[in-house]
């Protein structure tokens, strides 16, 4: 009778306000709000803090999620509340998701069986007596039946749920929850479990009885069936016995998809290969790694067993060179295999099976992989150098593939493939070369720095033992231009212009493509070193001191690297043509290539042996005697710093440079590698430009200069090492320029600039702070040198009586001549400094000219026997060194040389009270000079003797014969 209690009146009138007796609080120390009634829900929902009995609602229902089905109903009689909760949406909601039917869109499966047996039933009911529907009614445990679905059919499942599969037609909202959509799933996929049971050769019969549907149905039912008889689901007590059987079953099922597939691709019907291989895709669960059938189909094709007709060391020529037109032609039919293979791929497969990536990938490791592994272990064989330019090509030319998979995958419109996914086929098949490809990279380029680094040290120890060997005396420098600046700029602009050149990482006919492109690359190279501009150098014929002959890649048939065959078989060198006013002073520090003057208003012009050729007026600026140092027994100092020594590495360097970028694009760790290999490589060009040769080469110049002596030298216009120092200086400041230049061209794209813990930046700035160390010592050296000079020409061209002549000679109111030749030394080399260097520099350097120069002259002013005539003398002396020094536009020095030539006033007063007074005027010379100073300066007066009593009583108020007694 209990049964029958529920059934109250006021339910009939769906007042919406039925009263609801609250579940008991025996297990539970808090009360829950009753949910108001729905069509399709009578549970009460609980807060996961609420506790059933002594434990927590989010626990029960942790249990309900990886509980059986069967044993839920015999978990929901525990109680009232737990009855509730069995049937509380975050039961059923993690289970529905555990089932997977949305997730692998297998919806279409329930739709087709829920039409089926709606089918079923409507014959059924055509054979039963009339019966009265009745509205299904609930207690606190749920109803135990279904309408229109007798217990025997729900097995385990007799008074577990309340809606059937018959409610569904109700109304949307009926089937919204995950408890009535995994009842709707169960209750279809009953029907078909007791087929499993049947003998393994029967059961895929069993399950698709004739007419069988289509192998894309039969692999999506053997799909549902088998996410419904999971783990994760399990939906019945011998679930495990029958998932057993259902993946007998599968297995089955494959193989004969296998077979129809094959039978398929020998008819080339490949609408039937692509059924096949869709239920294939379908029914398989991804367990076991690849895929069978895309698996077996790429193991058919010919094209993994024709490596014998192949040869990788066709790729060497009999010099044992690389060429790889033999690989260009391999990868041709590599292209076309995949072209055609991987097209079938894509109509056929699945575009979620990515066979067209698993066949190119397998391509690469099987076929192009193989043929890599044995051309590189030849080129290893050979030499460092030809295994590295190996690498490179190899994935240059393997990289070809990455196009041909992405245009076979664009045939399909649904099949989108990344481009990164097409690049890690090529990254893979080449990842066990990277290893060894990155260290030798490094070793290699240690290797040829230091190699190129003592070769030239052995060239100049060399040239400085032949000292028979006379030096020609004629040399185009950058101080025999009237504007250095604006010729650094145009060696910048052919320096760039030479970086732009490609660079060949895939050597093809050796004889003509690589020919072509070195003599485009010596045609920049020959303008980029002033030496070589006025003909003939100084060391050789062929221009320039040292040859860049060891640099076969940049000269054709092995000749000079500045040499170039013209048509008439005579040039030996390349001429710039300015066309720029030479008069304009440029001082350019480290100029940015956005500073260089255009190449556009750069003209060449080839010097041949027809003497009818004119040469550019611009040649006569870039040509200059100079005095023949070795005569003297001193070395070239603007010789040892070498622009063919500095090409010749960062040539090197951007070839392995460019090398390393053809890796640039590398993921994961390798990629890491890559870019530190990049950073290493530049990291070693700058200590090797720095360290290796520009610190060296200016520490010898340094040292020479600090041996000079003037005195053991007739010439006394010019300082033949301070002359080269200045070179020097100028040849170093375009070596940075040059560095700074490659820098913004090739490494800027791989590294933050900015950031300053970077090794290239920080490396950068030690190699910035070498050379201005370097330029600092030696500028203290050759000031020294200049003074020393400045003072033996001062003292080898001053007279006896210079400042004392005789009464009766005339006056002249000019300098003298060792004024005018001092002036003259200082002023070319404060000159020549300009655009070598620094603003700062040339300021300090100019402040420390001054600073001495005035120790000279007082020096001098001191050893002199100055008369009153003598004194016009001396202050026009000052007076042209004050001028000197007004025009190097130094202010802290000029207001020194302008109380220096106040000072030249008391050699002219004639009387000595006046004399006296001028002294003791501390004001008049601000500072500069004490009273005492001035006194040692008037002592040099013809007439002191005269005049020194006088002098010294104004004074100092003394007199000997009043203040002083003899005891």
């Amino acid at each position: 009778m209990d049964k029958f209690a529920t059934l109250e009146p006021v339910r009939l009138y769906n007042t919406g306000h039925a009263p609801s007796t609250p579940p008991s609080n025996r297990f539970s120390f808090h009360k829950s709000a009753a949910i108001p009634p729905s069509s399709h829900s009578r549970t009460k929902s609980y807060a996961p803090f609420q506790l059933i009995g002594r434990l927590p609602v989010d626990l029960h229902i942790h249990i309900l999620t990886y509980l059986a089905v069967p044993d839920i109903p015999a978990y929901a009689r525990c109680s009232r509340a737990l009855a509730n909760l069995a049937k509380d949406e975050r039961v059923w909601e993690a289970r529905w998701k555990a089932f997977g039917v949305e997730r692998h869109k297998l919806a279409d499966v329930l739709d087709a069986l829920d039409d089926k047996q709606k089918v079923q039933n409507g014959l059924d009911k055509t054979n039963l007596p009339p019966t009265l529907a009745t509205e299904s009614l609930d207690d606190d445990f749920g109803d135990f039946a279904s309408i229109n679905a007798p217990a025997a059919e729900m097995g385990d499942f007799v008074g577990s749920f309340t809606i059937s599969p018959a409610a569904f037609t109700q109304g949307p909202s009926s089937t919204k929850t995950c408890r009535a959509q995994y009842i709707r799933a169960h209750t279809l996929l009953k029907p078909l479990v007791p087929a499993l049971s049947s003998p393994p050769h029967a059961v895929l019969s069993n399950l698709f009885p004739s007419p069988a549907p289509s192998l894309r149905h039969q692999a999506h039912t053997l799909r549902l069936l088998s996410l419904f008889l999971s783990p994760l689901v399990k939906p019945l007590r011998n679930w495990e016995t029958l998932s057993a059987a259902l993946r007998a079953a599968v297995d089955r099922f494959e193989d004969g998809l296998l077979t129809a597939f094959d039978v398929a691709d020998g008819k080339g019907d490949e609408h039937g290969m692509a059924e096949a291989a869709e239920a294939s895709w379908e029914v398989w669960d991804g367990s076991g790694g690849e895929w069978e059938l895309g698996k077996v189909w790429a193991e058919k094709l010919e094209i993994f067993y024709e490596q014998s007709k192949w040869k990788p060391l066709d790729n060497f020529t009999k010099d044992s060179e690389l060429d790889f037109t033999a690989m260009d032609e391999f990868i041709a039919e590599i292209l076309a295999a995949l072209q055609e293979h991987g097209s079938r791929a894509v109509r056929v497969f699945p575009p979620e099976a990515n066979v067209l990536v698993s066949f190119a990938d397998r391509l690469a490791n099987e076929v192009v992989g193989e043929y890599i592994s044995s051309l590189l272990t030849r080129a290893r064989e050979i030499s460092n150098e030809i295994f590295l330019k190996a690498c490179a090509a190899s994935f240059k030319e393997a990289w070809r593939m990455v196009d041909t998979i992405l245009q076979v995958a664009a045939t399909r419109a649904d099949f989108q493939l990344p481009k990164t996914k097409a690049e890690d086929v090529v990254y893979r098949m080449f990842e066990p070369n990277m290893d060894e490809y990155l260290d030798e990279e490094v070793e290699y380029v240690k290797q040829s720095f230091e190699m190129t680094c003592r070769s030239w040290e052995k060239q100049l120890s060399e040239h400085r033992a032949a000292t028979g060997t006379p030096a020609n005396t004629e040399h185009a420098r950058f101080l025999g231009s009237h504007n250095p600046a604006q010729v650094k700029r145009t060696v910048l602009a052919s320096f760039t212009d030479v970086l732009l050149l490609p660079v060949t990482i895939v050597p093809r006919a050796v004889g003509a493509a690589i020919t072509t492109g070195s003599s485009a690359a010596v045609q920049g190279i020959q303008m980029l070193n002033p030496q070589r501009w006025g003909g003939t150098g100084a060391m050789g014929q062929g221009g320039g001191a040292f040859p860049f002959a060891r640099m076969p890649s940049w000269g054709a048939n092995g000749k000079d690297g500045y040499q170039r065959d013209f048509e008439k078989g005579g040039g030996d060198g390349m001429l710039f043509d300015i066309g720029a006013d030479e008069d304009e002073e440029a001082e350019v520090v480290n100029e940015k290539p956005s500073e260089k003057t255009p190449r556009s208003s750069l003209t060449v012009s080839v010097t041949t042996d027809d003497s009818s050729s004119t040469t550019p007026t611009s040649l006569q600026s870039t040509r200059v005697s100079t005095p023949n140092p070795n005569a003297a027994g001193l070395d070239n100092l603007d010789l040892l710093l070498s622009l063919d020594t500095a090409l010749e590495l960062i040539h090197a360097d951007r070839d392995s440079l460019k090398r390393a970028e053809t890796f640039s694009g590398y993921p994961g760790s390798y990629g890491h590698r890559v870019r530190d290999t990049i950073e290493e490589i530049f990291v070693l060009l700058l200590q090797a430009l720095g360290e290796r040769h520009i610190k060296p080469g200016f520490q010898t110049a340094i040292d020479q200069m600090r041996s000079y002596k003037p005195a053991e030298h007739d010439e006394t216009k010019s300082v033949a090492p301070l002359l080269q120092f200045f070179e020097l200086v100028h040849i170093g400041d375009t070596m940075q320029s040059m560095i700074q230049v490659y820098f913004d061209k090739e490494l800027a794209p791989h590294i933050d600039k900015t950031d300053f813990l970077n090794p290239v930046v920080r490396e950068k700035k030690h190699f910035e702070d070498v050379l201005d160390d370097s330029v600092a010592g030696g500028l203290n050296a050759a000031t020294d040198a200049l003074m020393n000079q400045v003072e033996h020409i001062i003292q080898k061209l001053t007279k006896p009586r210079e400042y004392y002549p005789p009464e009766d000679s005339p006056l002249e109111l000019g300098p003298t001549e060792g004024c005018r030749e001092a002036i003259k030394c200082l002023q070319m080399h404060c000159q020549l400094l300009k655009g070598s260097t620094s603003k700062e520099v040339l300021e300090v350097f100019y402040q420390e000219v001054g600073i001495r120069l005035i120790a000279i002259l007082q020096k001098h002013i001191k050893r002199q026997i100055i008369s009153l005539n003598g004194g016009f003398q001396i202050i026009a002396d000052l007076n042209a060194y004050h001028t000197f020094i007004t025009s190097l536009r130094v202010t802290s020095i000029i207001s020194d040389f302008a109380y220096l030539k106040m000072l030249g006033h008391v050699y002219v007063v004639e009387d000595a009270k006046d004399l006296a007074q001028i002294v003791r005027d501390v004001t008049r010379y601000g500072g500069a000079y004490r009273p005492e100073d001035i006194y040692e300066f008037i002592q040099r007066r013809s007439d002191w003797k005269k005049i020194e009593k006088t002098v010294d009583k104004t004074m100092y108020n003394l007199s000997f014969k009043e203040d002083c007694v003899v005891c």
